[in-house]
């Protein structure tokens, strides 16, 4: 799976001001992508699929973002896959626990996976930094790959990338599409009911064959 791939989507990955953007596209691009990091909303609607990255505070995040929070929100509705990474993948929630723990009152996140995000126990020590191992709890295009794939796709018991102190907690535990340990099982891979939105706690850009055969299942996903 080394070198890049033959380019067979186009994705936009949003540029809101937060988020590793270099390396994601590496990451994408290495997948076979051709990438687009870019804040013009034609440019995302045209995508065949949608990266939100993310690194810092949820409220940050959701701030940044607000500007395209009705874009996301009907191209999700319209199927496109829609990829949020770490703090990406939170803000898909309705909401978290870190604008309140920091002193900023109730933020909404974009609620198009219901559920809220929390902070680890304090049994652990947080953040969680480093790498920790996936446990599929369902099948999901994103670690299986799409129809026909070969078996080489799945991530069931890979290792993956972390860095955070909160996790999400959806509200139907169907949404659940991986878990890890820390203290707690938490959902490490999230999506919701139609399977267009999805997101990963872990940074798949950062975590090696892992990341890249979640990458490459994510490209597939929208080039179909």
């Amino acid at each position: 799976m080394s070198g890049q791939q033959q380019t067979v989507a186009e994705v936009a990955v949003v540029d809101y001001g937060l988020g590793n953007l270099r390396s994601v596209t590496r990451g994408l691009e290495r997948a076979g992508a051709a990438v687009d990091v870019t804040d013009d909303p034609g440019a995302i609607a045209d995508a065949d699929g949608i990266v939100l990255p993310g690194v810092g505070a949820f409220s940050e995040g959701m701030d940044n973002a607000g500007p395209f929070r009705e874009l996301l929100v009907e191209e999700a509705e319209a199927g496109t896959p829609l990829f949020g990474i770490c703090l990406g993948m939170q803000m898909l929630l309705t909401t978290s626990e870190e604008a309140d723990h920091e002193g900023e009152g109730e933020v909404e996140g974009l609620d198009l996976i219901p559920g809220k995000n929390v902070r680890f126990p304090d049994t652990v020590k947080v953040p969680q930094m480093g790498w920790n191992n996936l446990s599929v709890e369902r099948e999901h295009p994103l670690v299986t790959g799409p129809a026909g794939s070969d078996s080489d796709r799945n991530v069931d018991g890979e290792y993956a990338y972390f860095v955070h102190s909160y996790y999400a907690q959806p509200a139907d535990s169907d949404a659940v599409v991986a878990t890890t340990e820390y203290g707690t099982d938490f959902a490490s891979i999230v999506a919701n009911e139609e399977g267009n939105v999805f997101g990963t706690q872990f940074h798949p850009e950062k975590s090696g064959e892992t990341g890249l055969t979640i990458l490459r299942n994510f490209v597939d996903l929208c080039a179909e």
